[in-house]
């Protein structure tokens, strides 16, 4: 599995440049290829760069386009969430996450920057991106401004944002702490953290907060009289030229930045002259301000200087220009070297690097989040295509899930129905549709209808069917349907949303059978939980199953789970824990759970369980300390048709959960089964999971 980390703060101005900067420069030195990405960016002008990220791709050479880089703008974002497409974004982001990780060994992820519209949805979005993407976080806080206690409580409500949602966070780090609190707000953050979390200091560093020349000249649209080639000229403190020369000069301090009119040519010349003196210290630049220029003479002069810092004239009057320069944020610029390596030194002398290296390396991510495992799905469906027909052309949820699964260009796909009223329904519902890369069937005008007819009467002859009997069947779209399949001319069928189980399944078990090795067709759903995605079976098939058979359902429900990359732990549901309960039901629980440990014991189980059991932790641990399984179990087998009908669609009702399914499983080609009630992204995802399955699962 591919790794990666996320880089978070809670507020604006954190200095996170500085750990991004510092981990990519460690990344590089113990990775082969490392990639860079950012989930959210700034709005940026038509044509210009994230600096974010034309930084990183600069300095470190990285081989990634600007567009590849990022996945949305914070404006886009604010369009999405307020039109309730918040998903649509996590797909977004997920897609070209994903295209990375398969480019890199490890790839760094820096999260949002807490500036302009829209930074009170940012901590929760971080949070979100961090659980999608399934990989950790390192925490980064700013002690500018706060005591101790509100730069512990600030970076501890941070990580407890992450760690609700079953986020790992890594690392916390202080940053722009300064230096003699260095140990005290290291040591009380270790006191307020678990001992797992690695905790750092980076004292402020006044060289990467002070604006450079470079900055100051952007966000004033000032004029570069002289000096262009040191614009990188780090600032120090800046003050205002207005009194006499003699007394002025008793004000410079090292880097300072000279701000005065510009007709005080002795300020102007006198600052210039003690640049070059060694009884005063350097100064940085020159601001004239109130759009005034020294006069031809003066410029003369210091045009034939030997060195000359960079002088830059605004319009607007000393007062408003030097409360302009307090107010810049510094930022760190591709062209800026030496913010750069200040960065990365600083970085590498208060973290601690091999500790932090050894938890990236370590890290296993736990889980998958229901948008990561449906991304998943089409990527795979993808890999190997496959063909699915849908018998019920006659259905307009039919016919818009194909038109969106053509978009999506996952699978190939066939309609049985009367393409007439289809092409009629299309343009009523005013669809986008391919009709040349869809085949419509009509049973009785297809080329096939005489030899499935015959294959039919061949396969069922011994159970008294006639050859009449055979050409009425096939005149049915389920059995047109289910017959394509086994002549492989379809690798799959999804049907039901018009039809009874019954009708959907019945011409599967007639002749496509069921695989050697099973003695019974059952189903699972996949539970996209908030936070997680759970298997459920037997849900859809069977009644009342012995304790045989529901050791068979546990058994390929198991290996569905893994194939469908979620790790197997069943719980054997029923309404006690252990040893506790008495009856014939809990006892035919107790026996298929035998027989599963008997035939698979390579499958973590446990029962019989009951559901809180199960799935919470806590009351797992209550009831059942020693098990493998309680308060973790992601494959959930319920004892009847009755209980596990009701809990899926209660858990779906209830917790907004979306019920993939139902995938049939112990046939020997994959057919599926909708609900009457299943919407169109359930018929989608259905057919997803059914090419999936025709892939050789």
């Amino acid at each position: 599995m591919n790794k990666a980390i996320y880089i978070a703060t809670s507020e604006e101005n954190s200095g996170k440049s500085i750990v991004t900067l510092g981990l990519m420069s460690m990344l590089i030195g113990k990775t082969a290829k490392v990639g860079y990405f950012r989930p959210i960016i700034e709005d940026t002008e038509e044509g210009g760069f994230d600096n974010h990220i034309e930084t990183v791709i600069g300095h470190f050479g990285l081989d990634i386009q600007f567009e590849d880089a990022y996945a949305i703008t914070k404006s886009k974002l604010i369009k999405k969430k307020n039109k309730g497409k918040i998903g649509d974004v996590l797909d977004l982001i997920i897609e070209k996450y994903k295209k990375l990780e398969e480019r890199f060994d490890f790839v760094l992820v820096e999260g949002t920057s807490f500036t302009g519209e829209g930074t009170v949805i940012e901590l929760d979005m971080n949070v979100l991106i961090a659980k999608n993407l399934g990989i950790p976080t390192i925490i980064v806080g700013s002690g500018v401004g706060k005591t101790l206690e509100e730069l512990i409580d600030s970076l501890y409500l941070a990580y407890d944002s992450f760690k609700v949602k079953d986020v790992e966070v890594l690392a916390v780090i202080a940053n722009k702490v300064q230096r003699e609190n260095i140990e005290l707000v290291t040591n009380g953050l270790k006191k307020s953290l678990p001992e797992n979390v690695l905790v750092n200091s980076i004292p402020l560093i006044s060289n990467l907060n002070n604006p450079t020349l470079q900055e100051i000249v952007n966000e004033l649209d000032a004029k570069v009289l002289f000096g262009a080639a040191h614009l990188n000229n780090q600032t120090g403190n800046f003050s205002v030229g207005a009194m006499q020369l003699c007394n002025y000069l008793l004000h410079l301090k090292e880097n300072s930045l000279v701000i005065t009119p510009g007709d005080r040519a002795d300020i102007i010349l006198g600052a210039l002259q003690a640049n070059e003196s060694v009884n005063y210290p350097s100064i940085s630049g020159i601001v004239l301000t109130g759009n005034i220029l020294p006069e031809i003479s003066i410029l003369k002069l210091i045009e034939g200087l030997s060195t000359v810092v960079p002088i830059i004239a605004v319009e607007e009057g000393t007062y408003y220009i030097t409360n302009k320069i307090g107010s810049i944020k510094s930022k760190i610029y591709a062209n800026n070297k030496q913010k750069i390596e200040i960065s990365i030194s600083t970085f590498e002398k208060y973290v601690d690097l091999d500790n932090l290296a050894e938890k990236l390396i370590t890290f296993e991510a736990e889980g998958m989040t229901p948008k990561m495992f449906q991304y998943n799905l089409v990527k795979r469906a993808r890999q190997h295509r496959k063909h699915i027909v849908l018998p019920e052309g006659n259905d307009e949820r039919i016919i818009i899930a194909a038109s969106r699964l053509l978009a999506m260009d996952v699978v190939d796909i066939s309609i049985i129905g009367n393409k007439k009223q289809i092409e009629n329904k299309v343009a009523e519902l005013g669809l986008e549709f391919d009709f040349s890369k869809v085949d419509i069937i009509n049973p009785i005008e297809s080329e096939n209808y005489d030899d499935y007819v015959n294959t039919y009467f061949e396969l069922r002859k011994g159970k008294n069917v006639t050859l009449g009997m055979a050409k009425d069947l096939m005149e049915d779209v389920s059995y047109f349907g289910t017959m394509m399949v086994y002549k492989g001319h379809a690798d799959g069928m999804v049907s039901g949303a018009a039809h009874t189980t019954q009708h959907t399944i019945l011409p599967a078990l007639q002749f496509i059978k069921t695989k050697p090795n099973s003695s019974v067709v059952s189903s699972i759903f996949f539970m996209c939980l908030e936070d997680r995605v759970s298997v459920f079976g037997d849900c859809a098939i069977n009644p009342n199953p012995t304790a045989e058979q529901l050791a068979e359902i546990a058994i390929s429900s198991a290996d569905s789970s893994l194939a469908f990359g979620i790790e197997p732990k069943i719980a054997m549901l029923s309404y006690s824990s252990g040893s506790s309960g008495k009856g014939d039901e809990v006892d035919k629980v107790r026996t298929a759970t035998e027989i599963v440990r008997k035939k698979r014991p390579d499958l973590k189980i446990e029962g019989p369980i009951q559901y809180d059991a199960a799935v919470d932790m806590e009351v797992g641990k209550s009831k059942m300390p020693n098990s493998e399984v309680a308060g973790q179990a992601s494959v959930l087998i319920f004892p009847d048709l009755n209980t596990g009908n009701n809990t899926y669609k209660a858990v779906q009702r209830e917790t907004g959960a979306l019920a993939i399914g139902p995938m049939l499983q112990g046939l020997n080609k994959p057919v599926n089964d909708l609900s009457r009630g299943c919407t169109v992204d359930d018929i989608i995802n259905t057919v997803v999971i059914t090419a999936i399955q025709a892939q050789g699962l």
